[in-house]
Order: structure tokens, then sequence, then C-alpha cells
């Protein structure tokens, strides 16, 4: 269904809120990315999977596209871990993977919203999806495309526990960002599209 011209103004409007603040948690130090060792726990995610959830899997893609080239000119000019300048610099690390958060934490949303017509658990749901959509590409292809002794070094082991330094990762700082996602995007993301709801009726 088409949207009407003050429809269209409060979803781009929305939108750019979104885009601020992305712009915002990527650069204000420990607002997005908490540095950790070789890694850095972020919490952008929540922001792109939220905005999947209110403005949908496209604008959500969009949103987490920012993100990822944030991330991709981060890794050259002002690297936020160790491991950054060596495998960011790879849009299919840096790009992708922000971009297929929006996209699967969206089309979830929608999907478990119509199964169980729970806007609550549909938004539980797109917050597990996204989350382990955005751990498990970054790492998956930095397994695939950087098991280099640098990028082990970066974890401390040797490149023959690379994988198993990976796995340690999604276990603990992948727990951690999927459990913060949990709590904080049912609880932003509700309300907002209530709000939402009540502008469109009125």
């Amino acid at each position: 269904m088409a949207r009407t011209r003050h429809q269209q103004i409060r979803h781009n409007t929305t939108l750019a809120i979104f885009i601020a603040i992305i712009l915002l948690q990527d650069f204000v130090p420990f607002f997005g990315n908490i540095p950790l060792g070789p890694l850095s726990i972020t919490t952008l995610h929540v922001t792109v999977i939220i905005a999947a959830i209110v403005l949908g899997p496209i604008d959500g893609a969009i949103i987490g596209g920012i993100w990822g080239i944030l991330t991709w000119i981060r890794a050259f000019v002002a690297p936020s871990s160790p491991l950054a300048p060596l495998v960011f610099v790879n849009p299919l690390v840096s790009v992708v993977p922000r971009i297929m958060i929006g996209l699967l934490a969206g089309y979830t949303f929608i999907l478990l919203r119509r199964l169980f017509k729970s806007k609550y658990g549909a938004a539980i749901g797109a917050a597990i999806i996204g989350t382990l959509t955005n751990t498990g590409l970054v790492l998956g292809f930095i397994y695939l495309f950087y098991r280099t002794p640098a990028v082990a070094q970066t974890y401390g082991v040797n490149v023959n526990h690379l994988l198993i330094a990976l796995e340690t990762v999604m276990a603990t700082n992948g727990l951690a960002e999927l459990i913060l996602a949990i709590i904080l995007v049912p609880m932003v993301a509700i309300p907002v599209l209530e709000v939402r709801r009540r502008l469109e009726v009125n």
C-alpha cells in the first residue's frame, strides 16, 4: 500500500533519526563499540535490528549498510581494535554482515508476527536472528578468508587454533551481544511501533 505524503515524511524522518543514531554510536567512543581484546563488543547491531522492525527489512538493510561502510572506513583511518585493519578492510567482512542483519531481522519479525500474532515474541526472534547473523557472518568470513598468523596473533593463538579462538568469541562476546539485543530490542522497538501506529491513525 502506497504511503501518503505525511506518512512518507514521517518515515523519512524516522530513517534519518536512525542514521543519526548509528553515526553517533560509531563516532562517540565507547558508545557503539567497546574495545575488548582483539575485538570490539558492539551495540550498533541493536540499532539496526530496531530499525528493521520499525521501518522494515529494506530500511533496516540501509541502516546496517551505513554501519558497515563506517566500519570499513574506520578500518583504514581509525581502527577500533587490532583486528580491524587486518579484516574489516574487506567489505565482505565489514559491510555484508551488517546489511544482512537488517534484512534477516526485518523479515524474521514480519514472519513471526504473522505466525504467532505477538509483537514481543517477534521482536525477540528478530533480535536473536539479527545478532547471530552479525556474529556468525563476521566470524565465519574471518575464518574463511583470514586464517593467517597475523590474525591468529590478535587472538593470542597460533593459526592452528584460530577456529577455537573464534568459537570462544562466539560463546563470550557473541553471547553478551545476544543478551543485550534480547533485552533492548523489544523494550525499544515495540513502543516505537505503537507510537507510529497511533500517528498513522490520527
